[in-house]
């Protein structure tokens, strides 16, 4: 067996693996979010330590872990995790959906002009060094505490064993990594008043980086020595989980965020438009992608203004809407937006509304602003030069039937649903940690494509009907915004 642990946004989850990739267990912990000011998202890495150990509790009671060979981590990327020479936080956690830092961004693009040919990438709120200079001007006491940065998944890393390691997908989005050449830049870390000796050291996904404490082995029943290898960001391990590592595949993920993932076969840029260049989690791979502050938190919100009991009534709230040209149009800006604007002051509105539209009218437009949001970001993507062969839909969101045709026909793409695919951030960590103690095999072995559920094609009439509210919405982001 191996082990997968997902530190989402929204909650932790666990699954076990077996041999033939199959999930035979799996444990879900909830997690809250803070925003104590405007702009701001915070959370505790105790609340991250806590839920896992209650995952890990959870998953020992119903059934044995002796058979784990190995552990593979992965989680919600660019978050600042600050801790002093103990190992222990210094103050909450910055998320990747915090944008107090446009000021920094600036300053940051002032004393390191060479950041975007670097790092291939825009400078923006939610990557972690920013971050850091925003905590140097505000929290100084705390700044000068600080022993290392870590990032989500690597805090979950030193509390299972004691050791300080990242990845390359998940460095990638700090802004102090060469993604080209896969190191750490001195220069860029010396712009924000960092040191080589605050950042931990860099692991491709599959390479061991420590082993699980002899306290853990014997608190959840480990039976030896249990590897835990490097892992990779939620998206990056997420590709992994459904099979998309190839040149020419992709992924769109419907999570707390949106996220459209294609691998490339080099190191390509198109951040002009806010798309990123990351390293996938595999050695010698690279990656685009396009990403939207706010996806299913659109619908969660959505759910709770309209009374629905959940994300799944709001869904079959939105199928029952009488939809025509002049339906409502929402913007689903409620965070901020990264791809294609890179603008963390966008806010979400609802706009067109009538005496004749009621809550399912204004569900299916939540619905459908952030599949048009979706649809913008796939554009910008395309741009780069990068146009992949086949899209796998995952997440959470993906589950409803309903809301995978909708994505078909408003991004005029065909779109495959996989086994697994809500499960995908997991799955891919526990498939990493197999190819540590299996690297005879290659990856095409280690990394096979999920089978399809379902595929999903785009309705010629729909897709046209959609492209003309997808104008709308860009008209409406643009009167808003004040752009001309």
């Amino acid at each position: 067996m191996y082990l997968g642990i997902d530190l989402g946004t929204s909650g932790v989850k666990v699954v076990l693996m077996d041999e033939q990739f199959r999930v035979q267990e799996s444990q879900s912990i909830s997690l809250t979010c803070d925003h104590p000011h405007p702009l701001w998202s915070e959370q505790a890495p105790a609340q991250w330590w806590q839920a896992t150990e209650q995952a890990l509790d959870q998953l020992a009671e119903r059934t044995s872990l002796q058979a784990v060979k190995a552990i593979g981590v992965t989680g919600q990327m660019h978050g600042a995790v600050l801790v002093d020479s103990d190992g222990q936080p210094l103050r909450p956690a910055i998320l990747w959906n915090d944008g107090r830092c446009a000021l920094q961004c600036e300053r940051l693009n002032q004393r390191a002009p060479s950041i975007e040919r670097m790092t291939g990438n825009q400078l923006m709120t939610g990557m972690t060094a920013p971050k850091l200079l925003w905590v140097a001007e505000h929290e100084p006491d705390i700044f000068s505490q600080i022993a290392q940065v870590l990032l989500p998944k690597d805090y979950l890393r030193w509390k299972l064993s004691g050791c300080y390691a990242t990845d390359m997908s998940d460095a990638s989005g700090t802004l102090w990594l060469n993604v080209a050449t896969r190191q750490w830049d001195e220069t860029l870390l010396e712009a924000c008043g960092l040191t080589l000796q605050q950042v931990p050291p860099l692991l491709e996904g599959p390479e061991v980086s420590g082993h699980l404490l002899e306290e853990h082995q014997q608190r959840w029943g480990f039976s030896s020595t249990v590897p835990i290898v490097a892992g990779g960001g939620d998206n990056a391990a997420g590709a992994l989980g459904v099979g998309v590592w190839q040149s020419g595949q992709a992924m769109l993920s419907l999570g707390t965020s949106g996220v459209y993932f294609v691998v490339s076969d080099g190191f390509y840029a198109n951040s002009r438009q806010a798309v990123h260049s990351f390293c996938h989690a595999l050695p010698e791979t690279w990656h685009l992608m396009s990403v939207m502050l706010s996806a299913a938190s659109c619908l969660n919100w959505g759910a709770k203004i309209t009374g629905q009991a959940s994300v799944s009534d709001f869904l079959l709230l939105a199928q029952r809407a009488n939809v025509e040209d002049h339906s409502p149009i929402f913007l689903p800006y409620l965070a901020g937006e990264r791809t294609p604007h890179n603008d963390p002051y966008a806010t979400g509105s609802l706009t067109g509304l009538t005496a004749q539209h009621g809550p399912a009218e204004l569900a299916f437009a939540v619905v459908e602003g952030v599949s048009l949001g979706l649809a913008e970001g796939l554009a910008a993507l395309h741009q780069s030069g990068v146009v992949p062969t086949s899209v796998t839909l995952i997440g959470g969101g993906a589950k409803s039937e309903f809301w995978r045709q909708l994505l078909a026909d408003v991004t005029g793409q065909c779109l495959d649903y996989r086994q697994d695919g809500d499960v995908g951030p997991a799955l891919g960590a526990a498939r990493l940690a197999k190819m540590a103690c299996s690297p005879a095999l290659n990856l095409a072995e280690h990394f096979p494509l999920s089978p399809i559920v379902a595929t999903y094609r785009p309705q010629p009439e729909r897709h046209q009907f959609f492209q003309q509210r997808l104008g709308l919405f860009q008209q409406k982001y643009r009167q808003l915004s004040g752009e001309t």
